[in-house]
């Protein structure tokens, strides 16, 4: 991490840590596009950073998971290797363990796909933010100053960090809820089915509100999880490693400085280590939830 001098922007180390890290973790906009296309019907089509980094994900996916499953079936003979045996452990494992006691063995592999999916792309976009290949393009930028990777460098490292990719995956679980509970119940029944049957009709008038509510709240809560997990990480790392900066500056020590990169170095390493645990974690419990939550569609306790 290269955090710029007093001399280079004229403000303290102090004034420089909060807007770095801010612009670390931050979502990409349109300020900053890397690839400029036109306006259509008033919304900006530019590709932005985590927008080229979707694109990657789904390439790799296609690469490690999709082809690979391909390749296994049209083979004529049962002869998987090490990879697929991997990918076929981890589906059967989604569906037998998560899928199947959730949605009921009826509808298991209508939705297993969905959650599969789910799993395959958050693991790898939570994965690929791991890899600190913007810290490396900052550093190459300091010598060569290119646009291009200039623009690379405006928001988090992570795409599933930013809120508008999380919110776009949670909208999926909702419209899949809504669809389990229309297919399971009929779209009239489906409805009806989100409050208990036979209750006094001034109880519905509280009920109807929170159950409405409750809807809402499913994505909702989908979305803040996913993206604060893989945000709090990023900025734990970045503050205790600014220590170094801030202390040195405070005391106008070098020494200073090296003496808290003796405890800050190894705490930032540690949360390095506990946040491959997270990768893992996050992927599992959004694909956990959205079972869960299509499953309560699907088998209506009331």
């Amino acid at each position: 991490m290269v955090i710029g001098s007093e001399q280079e922007q004229g403000t303290t180390v102090m004034d420089q840590v909060g807007p770095y890290i801010i612009g670390h973790v931050s979502n990409s906009d349109q300020s900053h596009p890397i690839f400029h296309f036109p306006t259509i019907f008033g919304i900006d089509m530019s590709v932005t950073k985590h927008v080229l980094m979707l694109w990657i994900v789904a390439f790799v996916v296609s690469l490690s998971v999709i082809i690979p499953i391909r390749k296994y079936i049209r083979q004529t003979s049962y002869n998987p290797s090490k990879a697929s045996s991997a990918i076929e452990a981890i589906v059967q494992f989604i569906r037998d363990s998560i899928v199947s006691p959730n949605v009921g063995p009826k509808w298991v592999n209508t939705w297993t796909p969905l959650v599969l999916t789910f799993f395959f792309f958050i693991l790898f976009a939570n994965g690929i933010g791991m890899i600190p290949i913007f810290d490396l393009l900052g550093i190459i930028n300091k010598f060569s100053h290119s646009s291009f990777i200039d623009s690379l460098l405006h928001g988090g490292a992570t795409a599933t960090g930013n809120f508008h990719v999380t919110a776009g995956l949670a909208s999926i679980t909702f419209f899949a809820i809504i669809i389990a509970g229309t297919k399971a119940h009929g779209f009239i029944n489906h409805w009806k089915n989100l409050v208990p049957h036979g209750l006094a009709w001034p109880v519905y008038i509280i009920l109807i509100p929170i159950e409405l509510m409750g809807m809402i709240v499913k994505p909702f809560a989908l979305t803040m999880r996913l993206a604060a997990n893989m945000t709090g990480g990023h900025i734990a790392i970045l503050a205790l490693l600014s220590l170094m900066a801030i202390f040195a500056e405070i005391f106008q020590s070098t020494v200073a400085g090296i003496g808290v990169a003796l405890i800050s170095v190894p705490m930032a390493t540690a949360i390095s280590g506990l946040e491959i645990i997270v990768v893992l974690v996050q992927a599992y419990v959004f694909t956990l939830l959205t079972a869960v939550f299509i499953g309560m569609a699907i088998n209506v306790h009331h």
